[in-house]
């Protein structure tokens, strides 16, 4: 008869199906208590008056007289039993689970069950932990608000729709009333069950005290320590009770506190019962139900027992114990904590030396771990419901990071070396536990047939176990050998078993033992989630990142912060297949805690990893040679005469005075960051990466990220660029304050593993682009803007000119004081900064942005070209007529503007040109082995040939900086702006005659008292030397767009030019054209800046002694010093 009651499977199968219903209801508690998620039906304005009527008459709701207050039930009850169906279901599981506990706990009771942790400990657990899981799913639906109106919204939507009520309706309803107070229905149906209820809880006796020990007495213990006792350090470490050994104190006492509420009376009866619960309340304040629903166990106690007669002294005793927990429980708990850091480390610290160690002394990880798991447990629900007491910081640790951290690393080792543990207890079960076994089995006087054949099972198992299986990585699973053990236990615990287990202690011993060891083998996994998992921090978010937050305050703390993400990795455990709809909820809000602390862990890393780079580009900064001056001017002045140094004159430190310490122990700011950058790099060797649910989350990236982010920042914050001033910091200043930083941020290498070279570079190469990936601003957006805005238009207003001599821009002295020296900004050293700072693709967008403004210009000058149309064709064919083209020019209009223009794109375009040979002596110095290919490209191809082919190697070639015959750039933004209206011999005509209004205008320059030739810049102070760039590379692509003779029209204009010009020889004003003889240099400029024009050709049409006496006369104005 035992054998057919089953008791083992159905104690396993109702406790897996009892934490679902409890999780479940739980989910449907939570899901109506928050704003946010409650279901929709609920909030519905149109059903309040039927949500009013159905709580106040439930469960005896009439359908038929009241309808008026259920008509909008009546009009949408298919939507109403849709939305109410999963919960109704819900509340159905818990009655169909309340009857199989009811009917398994009479059986047991039927049966006279013996229960003993010490003996039968999986027997007595199974029914101590139904009783407890029971208890809390009723407590957790007596806590769901909504559960009338949902039940009986169903039953309304039911009736309406099939006529009747749902059958298990007046069950349901008739429950929910029954536990409107749970806790005095629950104490009435424990009544009969006290008897085995209390015998199963004073088994605790001998567990419970010996675990509930304050940490001195652990410490005079040297409790889990390996080092107190070397000479025993490979003895296995077992005993008689071992699972109870790392069983959760939380577990007990919720056994202990629930056990007795429900079965009071022993309390009375029973001083062992007293003492064991008096103990328990005195641990704490708060007991788990499930996840965040907590039992405030002294005032349920006390609210219970105040109303039963007789039990005044055990409502002194709940409030005795209660004082008791709120001076001394804090204090306990914290130095508990404190004890268990030094333990953990020094028993990781050993382990990970000697891994081989883990295999007889694996009890004593697990053992660190529960009580550790116990102790975090305790300060989380007792830190969120925290009493008011004088010493709040008992409730409080910065130093949890430790303990999690060393938490995470024992388990990892016990993961690491799990085929150390098996092999070890492979041999263990083979050739100890099975020959134990086999002598207690033949000590028995009596043995049935059915147990026999269990035990000789047992036997036989153990013994076929060889360490070659181990070596051949065969699966171990030992699962129904230890559910014969919970039968064996269930038959032989029966009042009058023919082989009565309490009679023979040995035999439980040894399968205890046994079964321990062969979870080492093939559970190694479960355990760790029995004795580590702390995956209840999921539901205590505020309190999980206030433990975050304050442990990051501690500077020896920052080494343990990377716990916290990683215990994110357990949440995905606390899910259960009764309740799928709460996955994906569960699954957001880990990945948010996870990366939330990943991201405090990166940001604060990039703090002190970027202040270090700070100080260092401060101290790179005062080498730089712009700061020499100073020095060698005081230096010089001290040679000539001493001066003695006047009273309170501090001297200035030269560079390096940093570094000379009187005292090694004074430390210093950058000490002190090198400290914290060591502390927070340890945190990253913690995993290196992490699986939360289906997700793979990579600590390191978190912190490149934020690098990333943060240099970029910098990188243009150095750039130091004010758009209204104009103001910005030399490329060059730039330049050596980003070797700064990566040179210093290459040393990350050395505290951490991560690719800085991959970052640098990523973080170069987004600067060489208009916006960074973040969306912001660039130094390639900021140089641009600035050499446009700053630079160049003040150029175009002839304050800043072109000096093809030093091959740069130079400020001309004005009145107005410019914010900058051109110079100092323009010159090859400062390009070619800029060149190494944006690179070819930053000098690409600022070409564009160069062309667009060329682009701009010809457009205005084609509308001036157009007004003036039909006299630039008289002109262009009259031009050898002096009298008809003096007539002819005093009808043009603009001449003066068109030149301006000109000037303007020429100035343009010599910036260009200067930008483009910097890149190619920078990339030339890169990667000679790229640009000589191309160079020879470049020469080899001819514009005679295929032109888009050339245009395509030109386009090459003027991206790695090389000077090309015809712009490709110049090409496609003129090819652009061609429209459908305009066929291409109109466009030939306009670029024509455009030539003409040029060449025809040029006279006029000698009138600007600015056109002076300067020799000190190789150019004319008012910019019109860039008018031979403009006039060749603007008649250049347009003429090859328009697939006419490039040097056919250059030489015309070199006609009309220098027919134009020969006519200020005839002026007898000289005033009026004083600067006649700058302005004939122009024609020579055009003609050397052409490569399709020749000294010949100009000769032809000007001659050369004009040339020889205008060079002559500019530079008779300069003195010549020699020595």
């Amino acid at each position: 008869m035992d054998y057919q009651q089953k008791l083992a499977e159905r104690l396993t199968i109702l406790n897996e199906r009892g934490n679902g219903v409890l999780i479940r209801m739980n989910y449907i508690k939570k899901l109506c208590a928050d704003p946010k998620l409650r279901p929709p039906i609920l909030m519905d304005k149109t059903k309040e008056s039927a949500i009013k009527y159905i709580n106040k008459k439930f469960p005896n709701i009439d359908f038929r007289g009241n309808i008026q207050n259920l008509v909008s039930i009546q009009k949408t009850k298919s939507e109403v039993l849709a939305a109410t169906t999963s919960y109704y279901d819900s509340f159905l599981d818990v009655i169909e689970f309340r009857d199989h506990v009811y009917e398994l706990l009479n059986s047991i009771d039927a049966s006279q069950c013996f229960f003993n942790l010490a003996v039968n400990f999986d027997f007595t657990k199974s029914y101590l932990d139904l009783i407890v899981t029971y208890t809390s799913v009723i407590i957790a639906l007596s806590r769901i608000e909504d559960k009338k109106v949902l039940v009986g919204m169903f039953n309304c939507a039911h009736e309406m729709t099939n006529g009747s009520s749902d059958p298990s309706y007046p069950r349901l309803g008739q429950m929910f009333l029954e536990y409107e107070h749970p806790w005095k229905k629950l104490t009435e149906e424990f009544g009969p069950h006290t008897k085995a209820v209390t015998a199963a809880l004073l088994s605790l006796r001998m567990v419970y005290p010996r675990r509930n020990l304050p940490a001195e007495q652990w410490r005079n213990a040297q409790l889990l320590s390996l080092l107190s006792a070397p000479a025993t350090m490979l003895d296995p470490a077992c005993c008689d009770t071992m699972a109870c050994e790392y069983l959760s104190m939380d577990v007990m006492e919720r056994w202990i506190i629930i056990g007795f509420l429900l079965c009071h009376s022993s309390l009375n009866t029973n001083q062992a019962s007293l003492e064991l619960w008096k103990m328990a309340l005195r641990s704490g304040l708060y007991l788990t139900l499930t996840r965040d629903e907590v039992l405030n166990i002294h005032k349920v106690s006390e609210d219970l027992f105040d109303n039963i007669k007789g039990y005044s002294k055990r409502v002194a005793d709940i409030k005795e114990c209660r004082e008791h927990v709120l001076a001394n429980s804090g204090a306990m708990h914290r130095e508990r904590r404190q004890f268990l850091r030094g333990t953990m480390k020094e028993l990781f610290k050993v382990l990970e030396d000697e891994p081989g160690l883990l295999g007889p002394k694996a009890l004593f990880v697990f053992m660190a771990l529960s009580f550790s798991r116990d102790e975090v447990l305790w300060l989380v629900r007792h830190s969120e419901n925290m009493p008011k007491i004088k010493t709040p910081e008992d409730y409080i640790d910065n130093q949890m990071a430790e303990l999690l951290f060393y938490m995470e690393k024992l388990s990892g080792l016990m993961r690491k070396y799990s085929h150390v543990v098996q092999r070890y207890h492979v041999q263990y079960l083979a050739q100890f536990d099975a020959l134990v076994l086999n002598d207690t089995i033949q000590n028995m006087h009596v043995c049935p047939e059915e147990e026999s054949i269990l035990l000789s099972s047992f036997v036989s198992i153990l013994t076929a176990l060889s360490i070659k299986q181990v070596e051949n990585k065969e699966e171990f699973d030992f699962r129904a050998l230890r559910l014969d053990w919970l039968r064996l236990q269930a038959y032989t615990s029966v009042n009058k078993a023919p082989l009565p287990l309490k009679d023979y202690p040995d035999l439980a011993k040894v399968m205890n033992m046994t079964q321990f060891h062969t979870r080492m083998v093939d559970s190694i996994e479960e355990v760790l989630h029995e004795t580590s998992d702390v995956s209840i921090l999921c539901f205590y978010p505020r309190v999980f990142e206030k433990m975050f937050s304050q442990s990051g305050e501690e500077m020896t703390m920052k080494r343990y912060l990377m716990s916290f993400p990683s215990v994110c990795a357990h949440f995905s455990q606390c899910g259960h297949p009764l309740c799928p709809e709460e996955t994906e909820a569960l699954e957001k809000k880990c990945l948010r805690l996870c990366v939330t602390f990943l991201e405090q862990i990166a940001k604060q890393t990039t703090g002190v990893v970027l202040e270090i780079c700070a100080e260092q580009h401060n101290l790179n900064d005062q080498l730089l040679p712009k700061h020499c001056a100073e020095s060698i001017s005081a230096a010089r002045y001290r040679k000539q005469k001493k001066t003695v140094p006047k009273k309170g004159e501090v001297q200035k430190e030269k560079p390096g005075a940093e570094s000379l310490r009187k005292d090694r122990t004074i430390i210093t700011n950058v000490d002190k960051m090198h400290q914290m950058l060591t502390e927070l790099c340890s945190s990253f060797s913690l995993c290196s990466d992490l699986t939360v649910f289906d997700h793979t989350v990579i600590p390191a990236e978190f912190l490149l990220s934020h690098l990333e982010m943060r240099l970029s920042e910098i990188i243009v914050r150095m750039a130091n660029y004010n758009q209204t001033t104009q103001e910005i910091t030399r490329p060059s200043d730039l330049l050596a304050g980003i070797r700064a930083y990566t040179a210093n941020l290459h040393c990350l290498s050395s505290y951490i593993n991560v690719d800085v070279a991959r970052l640098v570079k990523s973080v170069l190469l987004q600067q060489t682009l208009p916006l960074d990936a973040y969306g912001g601003q660039t130094i390639t957006t900021i140089y641009t803007n600035w050499f446009l805005e700053g630079l160049l238009r003040q150029a175009s207003n002839s304050l800043i000119v072109h000096c093809p001599t030093m091959n740069c821009f130079v400020s001309q002295t004005t009145d107005t004081e410019s914010t900058f020296r051109a110079e100092e900004f323009s010159d090859i050293s400062e390009l070619r900064a800029l060149a190494v700072l944006i690179g070819p693709y930053g000098l690409k967008f600022l070409s564009e942005n160069l062309i667009w403004h060329i682009t701009s210009q010809i457009s205005e000058m084609k509308k001036m070209v157009i007004e003036n149309m039909d006299t630039l064709v008289q002109m262009k064919n009259n031009f050898d007529k002096p009298e008809e083209m003096a007539n002819l020019k005093k009808k043009l209009t603009g001449g003066e503007n068109i030149l301006k223009r000109m000037t303007i794109i020429g100035v343009i375009l010599s910036f260009r040109a200067m930008t483009q040979d910097c890149l190619r002596d920078i990339l030339l110095k890169h990667c000679p082995y790229m640009m000589l290919p191309i160079e020879n490209l470049r020469d080899f191809v001819s514009p005679e040939a295929d032109i888009q082919v050339t245009l395509k190697v030109f386009e090459l070639a003027s991206a790695a900086g090389l000077r090309c015959n015809i712009d490709p750039g110049l090409v496609a933004a003129l090819g652009s702006m061609q429209t459908d209206n305009t066929s291409m011999d109109e466009e030939y005509k306009l670029s024509c005659l455009l030539l003409v209004y040029i060449a025809v205008s040029l006279p006029t320059l000698a009138l600007d008292p600015n056109s002076l030739y300067n020799r000190q810049h190789g150019g004319h102070n008012n910019n019109i030397h860039c008018l031979a760039t403009a006039i060749n590379q603007l008649a250049a692509a347009m003429f090859t767009i328009q697939n006419k003779n490039i040097e056919q029209q250059l030489k015309e204009f070199l006609l009309l030019a220098s027919s134009s010009l020969l006519q200020l020889g005839q002026n007898v004003e000289r005033v009026e054209s004083k600067n006649r003889e700058s302005v004939y240099l122009l024609l020579h400029m055009i003609v050397e800046e052409s490569p399709f024009l020749s000294q010949d050709m100009l000769e032809s049409c000007f001659p050369y002694v004009l040339l020889r006496n205008a060079y002559r006369e500019v530079f008779k104005s300069f003195v010549i010093t020699l020595g």
